[in-house]
């Protein structure tokens, strides 16, 4: 179990985010839906998660200031002038939320000079938690107990690799990429998922890589990123340099690959596919 209050509160506030979704999620019929200026989903179970967590942040400490996808637009300027912040997704997976089949999640991350450094993503469905922090480790907490968890490692060129893929966005470039596996390994398996829970099974050794090579937003990835690096991989860009977070005007992630065993020549592979 980890030691360490920062922490502990967190995994409170995310806990407690993941009620609020649950309220909404078990109401009889059909969840309601709106569509924001991005034409992404937007629910009640959104905005409740969303008031929630930025309350009790600003409570755990209001000198470190909270940018939520579901916060009022900040400016670059004023974002970029935080050396420390809190990068919050309430619900992420709202499409997988509307669907009912479970695959969201809560992702609350500080972000501290650009890198990924706590993390915690709660899955409100499986009352499943996975946490990681820099320097100390990654852990995943479920009814069965807590337990330490660490990246997995490619100790034959012929072994089969996990390859984990969005349900929901996958794309001609992915699939090619995957041919580009098979073509190495000879052995693939993909597991399809939804929301941050990609990026935890990298974390807790249930998949070696996870290509996305479509768009996504920082508050999408900063939570699990640092669930994955205290868990030993990391998410890199096409260029494989670390990805960080508040370095550009918008919000918008490169297209990213996260890896499991970071000494495997990942970028040779890459390569092939330019």
């Amino acid at each position: 179990m980890w030691n360490d209050t920062l922490l502990d509160s967190v995994v409170n506030i995310a806990l407690a985010a993941g009620q609020e979704i649950l309220a909404v999620y078990n109401q009889a019929g059909d969840i309601a839906v709106s569509t924001k200026a991005d034409d992404s989903p937007l629910t009640e179970a959104d905005r409740r998660a969303h008031t929630l967590i930025v309350e009790r942040l600003i409570t755990l400490d209001d000198q470190i200031p909270v940018l939520s996808e579901e916060s009022e637009s900040i400016s670059s300027k004023e974002r970029h002038s935080w050396e420390r912040y809190w990068l919050v997704d309430p619900l992420d997976g709202t499409k997988e939320f509307v669907k009912r089949n479970g695959e969201f999640t809560v992702n609350i991350a500080l972000i501290e000079k650009g890198q990924a450094t706590l993390g915690v993503v709660h899955v409100p469905v499986l009352d499943t938690t996975y946490v990681g922090k820099l320097g100390l480790g990654a852990w995943k907490s479920s009814k069965a107990g807590t337990k330490q968890i660490k990246c997995s490692s490619i100790e034959s060129p012929t072994q089969l690799i996990r390859v984990v893929a969005s349900r929901s966005h996958r794309g001609e470039l992915v699939d090619d990429l995957l041919q580009l596996i098979k073509e190495r390994f000879g052995e693939t398996e993909v597991v399809s998922m939804g929301s941050s829970l990609k990026i935890c099974l990298l974390a807790e050794g249930a998949a070696d890589i996870y290509p996305r090579l479509a768009p996504t937003c920082e508050w999408d990835t900063a939570a699990a990123h640092a669930v994955v690096s205290a868990a030993g991989g990391e998410i890199v860009d096409t260029n494989f340099q670390t990805l960080r977070y508040n370095q550009k005007e918008e919000l918008l992630n490169p297209h990213f690959i996260g890896i499991a065993d970071v000494k495997y020549d990942w970028e040779s592979l890459l390569d092939t596919s330019n």
